[in-house]
């Protein structure tokens, strides 16, 4: 089965853990889409939607830098164990289970949408982008990441990620659904989004456990982060 997203619930109750070497690897993702993320926005007293956020290791960087942060994510018990590590760790976010294909917000609620490791597996990419550029208010901010759709990404996150490394269970992606740059473009765009600057993402290390580290890359070829803005004004 691809794009199995079963994945998360199943491994809820250790999200938080450190046990589990996939998991582990999403976590570290997290220092190196911020690493990039915090030179477009400046979070403090920012209204931010996490869409997609699993068990909550974006929405709590996001809080701790001093942001507003609302998680949104299909799989319940992984809500249920982001909602119990922030009441652990003291920081109030507030988690709903819910699609991006129909995000329970009013228009214009947010100043920022961050969706990272999601865009890949949606069921309707062009009424999630839609629902994005709806909730976010004039002037705000989408930021993102996703895989590009090639013979090499696909060599690199299903061959060897998943089947050789098992840094991620088998049938986390189907291939089929990864997107070119090109199309997410086109796709902003055709939801009222200004696109803005792509930039790619991948290893950068390992730490002393053996697991890898990331950050911003020069190339797009396999994973690429990105922007879009939604505009101050509508055009007339």
């Amino acid at each position: 089965m691809r794009n199995d997203l079963t994945l998360y619930d199943k491994v809820a109750q250790d999200w938080w853990s450190d046990e589990i070497r996939w998991v582990r690897t999403l976590k570290n993702l997290v220092p190196g889409r911020l690493s990039w993320m915090d030179r477009q926005i400046d979070w403090a007293g920012r209204e931010v939607l996490d869409l997609g956020c699993a068990g909550g290791f974006m929405a709590e960087a996001l809080a701790a830098r001093g942001a507003t942060v609302t998680g949104i994510d299909p799989a319940a018990q992984a809500i249920a164990a982001a909602k119990a590590h922030a009441a652990q760790t003291g920081l109030c976010i507030r988690y709903d289970v819910g699609v991006g294909e129909a995000l329970p917000y009013a228009d214009a609620s947010f100043d920022a949408v961050v969706c990272v490791d999601v865009l890949e597996h949606v069921r309707d990419l062009p009424q999630v982008l839609a629902e994005i550029a709806r909730v976010l208010r004039p002037g705000g901010l989408f930021l993102f990441d996703t895989i590009n759709r090639n013979p090499l990404a696909r060599l690199a996150t299903i061959t060897v990620a998943e089947d050789i490394l098992r840094l991620l269970p088998k049938g986390t992606h189907d291939p089929a659904m990864f997107i070119k740059p090109a199309e997410l473009r086109a796709g902003l765009q055709f939801a009222g989004l200004v696109p803005g600057r792509f930039t790619g993402l991948g290893p950068r290390g390992l730490t002393l456990r053996g697991d890898l580290t990331f950050g911003r890359l020069p190339l797009t070829t396999i994973l690429y982060m990105g922007l879009a803005r939604k505009p101050e004004l509508a055009s007339v």
